[in-house]
């Protein structure tokens, strides 16, 4: 049993430190920012280590600073999910926050100065547990890639033509809520071009930030809500069923398939059954699972057959499993094809629907009790080995009593 003091450990400096660590850093830095965008609007200027830093620098100090605790929450929650990349941005983020920290100098950010440094050593410690990969297609990167630079395009354009052409914009802060407000059609009005040139570059930016908000909307969050209900319902997204390659097609649920999955743990394994309740249990317990008909032409194609390594069928229902082995043989020809017997009469039927290999469980468990009824020896050595709880298959002693 580990000691009491590791377990202290593992709890002050594991991974679920970094998270809070990060998350709490990216509150401070929103919260810290916001407070000193409204303390830089005095005017003035701030020394800091000798050196004069102009109120201007002060402004947009706070207000990226604002933007990088929000990038900072979006990491945390990545780390949440154990994230590769969600470590990365943290420890590109957290360096930002602390020079960010020190431009501003005040008493107010020491808090956020010392987090930032305490939650980028701890990131640093447990780097090796945030081993999951991120699932983000092209498409999406773009879509996003679109709305950071329209948001850029507004909030640059506008900052540069406020003196001449808009009305209300007097700093970095104003330009950037004039550029989302204008994307996110919310449109207040109390910024508005007061001339041609200001009007005809609003349009350009409407134009822009407008599509940008449609396309995550569309190609970022719709996948989201989709697996989200897809999860909820016991189903599979169509981006799930794309990445399908060398799987375990399991067609049908039953008794005898509880085992038989818990046997394949740790593989690529896809189980498809008409029952849209057991599929949402399964799902809750981390199996893949796809709602339909085991034996149709549609459903075997959309799990991917064409591609899959191998086929289990292992439901109470015979007749069910021979339907779906001839539908499994004729879109998969070269597939191996295993199926469970419920009645040993049956089996020879199975093998000639298409099964490579056809065990009865009960008679195979009825012949060990009838061998271990008679005095037959190493029966339950062999259970045992088959199993997989006995000894090395190289050593052929039994296990000592």
């Amino acid at each position: 049993m580990a000691p009491e003091w590791a377990g202290k450990y593992a709890r002050w400096v594991g991974t679920r430190a970094s998270f809070l660590s990060t998350l709490v850093v990216g509150i401070l830095a929103v919260a810290t920012g916001v407070v000193n965008i409204g303390a830089g609007l005095s005017g003035g200027s701030t020394v800091l280590f000798g050196v004069t830093v102009p109120d201007i620098v002060l402004q947009i100090t706070a207000f990226t600073g604002t933007i990088t605790g929000f990038l900072l929450l979006l990491s945390a929650f990545g780390l949440r999910r154990g994230l590769r990349a969600a470590l990365y941005a943290a420890l590109a983020l957290l360096p930002i926050t602390v020079a960010q920290s020190l431009i501003q100098s005040a008493s107010r950010s020491v808090p956020l100065l010392a987090l930032s440094v305490v939650a980028f050593v701890l990131l640093v410690l447990n780097r090796q547990s945030f081993d999951r990969e991120m699932d983000v297609t092209t498409t999406q990167i773009a879509a996003l890639s679109a709305l950071a630079g329209s948001q850029a395009y507004g909030t640059i354009g506008t900052f540069t033509l406020r003196e001449e052409h808009f009305d209300g914009v007097n700093n970095l802060l104003d330009a950037f809520y004039f550029s989302l407000v204008t994307g996110s059609t919310v449109g207040y009005g109390d910024i508005t071009p007061s001339t041609a040139v200001g009007e005809l570059f609003t349009l350009s930016m409407l134009v822009l930030t407008v599509s940008s908000f449609a396309a995550v909307a569309g190609v970022v969050l719709s996948p989201l809500i989709e697996t989200q209900l897809s999860k909820a319902l016991g189903r599979m997204t169509e981006q799930q069923l794309e990445l399908l390659e060398n799987h375990v097609l399991v067609l049908g649920h039953g008794d005898l398939t509880e085992p038989i999955l818990e046997e394949l743990a740790g593989a690529n394994t896809v189980v498809v059954t008409p029952d849209e309740e057991r599929a949402r249990r399964l799902t809750e317990r981390g199996y893949t699972v796809l709602t339909g008909d085991p034996s149709d032409e549609d459903t075997q194609r959309t799990a991917r057959i064409q591609t899959a390594s191998a086929v289990v069928t292992a439901t109470n229902n015979d007749a069910e499993d021979a339907l779906a082995i001839l539908t499994a043989r004729e879109l998969h020809p070269d597939v191996t094809i295993v199926a469970a017997v419920t009645q040993r009469e049956n089996a020879d039927k199975l093998k000639r629907a298409g099964a490579d290999t056809v065990i009865s469980p009960i008679s195979l468990g009825a012949h060990f009790l009838a061998e271990s009824a008679l005095g037959g020896e190493n029966v339950e050595e062999l259970e045992r080995r088959l199993l997989g709880d006995g000894p090395d298959s190289s050593d052929g002693t039994p296990d000592a009593e």
